[in-house]
This record gives C-alpha cells, structure tokens and sequence, in this order.
C-alpha cells in the first residue's frame, strides 16, 4: 500500500456544516426518488435457518471526555433503529439501506441525545451512537457473499485501541440519509439481518436460506501511523478478505478496503 502525503484537515463554520449536510440530505432525497433500485424493505420474526456470521459490540464503553449520559441515551437510540430493521429480508436483487429502513432520527420519534463525531471531536446531537450499529453491520456482511455497495469509513481516529477485537477501519459512519451503508445481494439466495440487545451488548446475526460453503477470513494488512508535515498523524491499514472452499482447498484473496485517517491523540504515547 502506497501512502501519500496527507492534506490538513479543513475546519468549516458551523453554518457551511448545517447548510452542507441539508444540501446533501435533499440531494440523496431525490436520487431515492429517481432511482429503480429495488429496496429490501420486508422483514420477518422467523429467522432464516442458516446462520452465517454473528458478533456484538459491549454498550456502554468508558471513553475520554466523554459523559456516560451519552452512552445510556446511545442504548435508547440503538434500540429505535433496531426496531425498524431487526429481521429485514434481503432477496436477491435487493439493496439494504440503513437510513431508507430508519428514516430521520428526530426527537419526536423518541431520539436521544447521543455521542457523535465533528471534525474529530467529540459532541452530542439528536440520534448519535447509531454508528456502533453501523460498524456491527458492516463487519458481519464482510464475511458473507453480500456487496456493500455503499459505505463511508471514519475519517478520523479518535481514541486509543483498548481491548479492540476487530482491526482498525472495520466500521461504517452513518450520519443521515447521504452518508449511508448500502449492502445489495447479488446472490441466488435471501439474507437477513437480525439485531437485538440484551443487558451488556449490542448482538447482530446475519442469516441465510443455505449454508454459505466458502470459509471466510478477515485480515488486516500493512497497518501504519505517519507523521505529516503540518505536524499531525494519520493513520493507514487495508482490509483483505480470504475465502477458502472446504472441498477443494481453493483460496482467493480480495481486497476490501484501504482505510486512511487523521488521528486526535498522538500515537507514540501509551
């Protein structure tokens, strides 16, 4: 992996960020209306039988500077998203779209103030903490058939590994309705997601009709930190995907992301 100099991030007014994101929200607005996509939109109880990739994430996470009132009202925001996604059927053809399932999170619908991100600082807004479902989603349809068709990575690091379990760069942000995480099937058979929470976690499941034959790995590769020259660090891995076919012992290699960030802390400390 080849990694160029990094440009200083830009910081914009809080005016040009508002009149931006609107911009952007009517922008994806009209695209959903224009588009012949067809969206996985019908979900189910009943799971379908083959389990194909499970995880969880642990709720509430202490974090540097950041109030644990943010993190319990996170726990309300995952559970109003879930509920609108939580056994969603995606048949072939179809395209899953987070925000197209959970539409606007608003206080009227029961949204709390939550953690989220600006220009790598840590703020609260309306819905925040709904990345965490975003990362779950992510991580478990890298390990299956399924196309993420549309996904934006974190653009910045912003706090230290601590007992991370899954590489660096593995996550979506969400941020509604452009910034988005799109998965299409392109198989011949349904997937669902199923999502749930029980006291200590956010649990994900992704299903399918049939057993998926090939073995899956995630791997992580050419992982670095980099000092640029305006002084800042940034920080740079790929992702790789390894599928093994039990019968035949066949194995291909596929690159799946290359993730580039600006780090908020410096990582020559402990």
């Amino acid at each position: 992996m080849e990694v160029k100099q990094v440009v200083k991030p830009i910081k914009r007014s809080k005016l040009r960020r508002k009149l931006g994101k609107e911009y952007y929200c009517l922008k994806e607005r009209v695209n959903w209306l224009r588009s012949d996509q067809k969206w996985a939109m019908e979900r189910s109880k009943v799971r379908l039988p083959a389990l194909v990739k499970s995880h969880q994430s642990f709720l509430l996470r202490r974090l540097k500077d950041v109030d644990m009132h943010l993190q319990r009202n996170k726990v309300t925001n995952l559970q109003l998203a879930l509920d609108c996604i939580d056994g969603v059927i995606i048949k072939p053809g179809e395209t899953f779209s987070f925000w197209k399932m959970v539409g606007r999170p608003t206080k009227s619908k029961g949204y709390l103030e939550g953690m989220t991100l600006s220009e790598g600082k840590v703020t609260s807004g309306t819905g925040g903490g709904l990345c965490q479902m975003g990362n779950l989603i992510y991580w478990m349809t890298i390990h299956t058939p399924l196309v993420v068709t549309k996904r934006w990575r974190h653009s910045y690091d912003v706090f230290p590994d601590v007992n991370r379990k899954i590489p660096f760069g593995s996550g979506a942000t969400l941020s509604y309705n452009y910034i988005d995480l799109q998965i299409t099937n392109e198989s011949d058979q349904a997937f669902q997601i199923n999502l749930w929470l029980d006291d200590t976690h956010l649990q994900g499941q992704i299903c399918a009709e049939n057993s998926i034959e090939d073995e899956i790995i995630i791997e992580e590769r050419n992982h670095l930190f980099r000092q640029q020259w305006w002084g800042g660090y940034t920080r740079h891995n790929e992702i790789w995907r390894i599928k093994t076919n039990p019968d035949s012992g066949e194995v291909s290699e596929e690159l799946v992301t290359e993730n580039h960030a600006f780090m908020m802390y410096n990582p020559l400390l402990e």
